[in-house]
C-alpha cells in the first residue's frame, strides 16, 4: 500500500488523472493525499471535487483558501471575487452533498505512523503540533456547526497579525484560517506577513518563509503543504513544499510519503489555465 501527497489541484482533474495513471495508482489499496485547493480557477473543479469525494477513506484532504471561499461563496454571505470558475459546482444538483463533504474535511492531517502533517499553507513560529491541531479543532468545529456562515463571512481580512493565546471571538478564527490557509511569510518578530507575496528571494527584507522562522516550535516536525506555486517543489527546513504551479503551466507534482526511505517527487509537466497575474 502507498500513500500519496499532492500539491494544489485547483480543477485540474484532467492532470490529476494522467498523473495518477503514471502513478499507478490502485483505489483499492493506495491512499491520497492532497494539500488544499482542490477548486477554482481550473476547468473542472466540479469533476476534481466529485472524484476526491469518491475515494472516501482513501483521500484525505486538508482546506485550502480557495476551497474556503467555494464554502462561503454559497453562503450567500460573501461577494464574489473570482471569474466564474465556480459556477458549475454551485449549480450543480449534487451541490449540497458536496459542499457539506468540503466543509467537514479537516486543516490540519497528523499521522503518527508515517510522521508526517498534512496542511495547506503554513503554521505562526509559535505554535507547536498540538497547539496546530487544537487550534485546527476550533476552525473545524464552527465549520461543521450552526454558525459555519458567520465565521466564512468573518474570515477575510489580515488582523489580527500576531498569535496569543488570549485572541477570542473571530479575531482568533481568523488568524487560525490565515495560517493553515494563507500563510507564507511572517516577520522576525513571528507575525504573520500576509500581503507579502513575492517570490522567494525577491521578498521584503523584513519577510522571512514561515518554515525559516528561527526557533519556531514546529521545526522537528515533518510537514508537507502547498499554497506556494511559486515556490515549486522544495525539499528542506524539515518541509516538502508541493505546489508547483500546475493551474499556471507548471507541473503536478506528487510524492509517495514514506517515514525512512527518499522521498521523490513525480511531476507532470501542464499546460496551464490561468493568468498568474490576475
Amino acid at each position: 500500500m502507498a500513500t500519496y501527497a499532492f500539491g494544489d489541484i485547483q480543477g485540474c482533474y484532467d492532470e490529476l488523472r494522467r498523473l495518477l495513471d503514471r502513478l499507478d495508482f490502485d483505489p483499492q489499496h493506495d491512499k491520497l493525499w492532497f494539500a488544499g485547493d482542490l477548486v477554482n480557477r481550473g476547468p473542472d473543479s466540479l469533476k476534481v471535487l466529485r472524484f476526491v469525494k469518491s475515494l472516501e477513506d482513501r483521500a484525505i484532504t486538508v482546506l485550502g483558501n480557495h476551497d474556503l471561499h467555494l464554502l462561503a461563496l454559497a453562503s450567500g454571505r460573501v461577494t464574489r471575487r473570482d471569474k466564474g470558475d465556480l459556477d458549475d459546482v454551485l449549480a450543480a444538483p449534487d451541490r449540497d452533498e458536496l459542499l457539506d463533504w468540503l466543509r467537514h474535511r479537516p486543516l490540519i492531517h497528523h499521522d503518527s505512523h508515517k510522521g508526517f502533517s498534512l496542511i495547506h499553507a503554513g503554521l505562526p513560529p509559535q505554535w507547536d503540533l498540538a497547539i496546530a491541531r487544537a487550534c485546527a479543532g476550533e476552525v473545524e468545529a464552527v465549520l461543521r456547526g450552526p454558525d459555519c456562515a458567520e465565521l466564512l463571512a468573518a474570515m477575510y481580512g489580515n488582523e489580527p497579525r500576531h498569535w496569543s493565546p488570549g485572541l477570542k471571538g473571530m479575531d482568533r478564527l481568523r488568524f487560525i484560517v490565515n495560517c493553515f490557509t494563507r500563510l507564507r511569510y511572517c516577520d522576525r518578530d513571528g507575525g504573520l506577513m500576509l500581503d507579502e507575496k513575492a517570490p522567494l528571494g525577491q521578498q521584503s527584507p523584513l519577510a522571512l518563509p514561515w518554515f525559516q522562522v528561527p526557533e519556531r516550535a514546529t521545526r522537528n516536525e515533518r510537514i508537507l503543504f502547498g499554497h506556494w506555486s511559486t515556490l515549486g517543489y522544495r525539499a528542506g527546513d524539515n518541509v516538502w513544499a508541493l505546489d508547483s504551479g500546475c493551474l499556471w503551466g507548471g507541473h503536478l507534482t506528487a510524492i509517495r510519503v514514506r517515514r525512512k526511505k527518499p522521498m521523490v517527487p513525480v511531476q507532470l509537466d501542464c499546460t496551464g489555465y490561468a493568468d498568474p497575474g490576475g
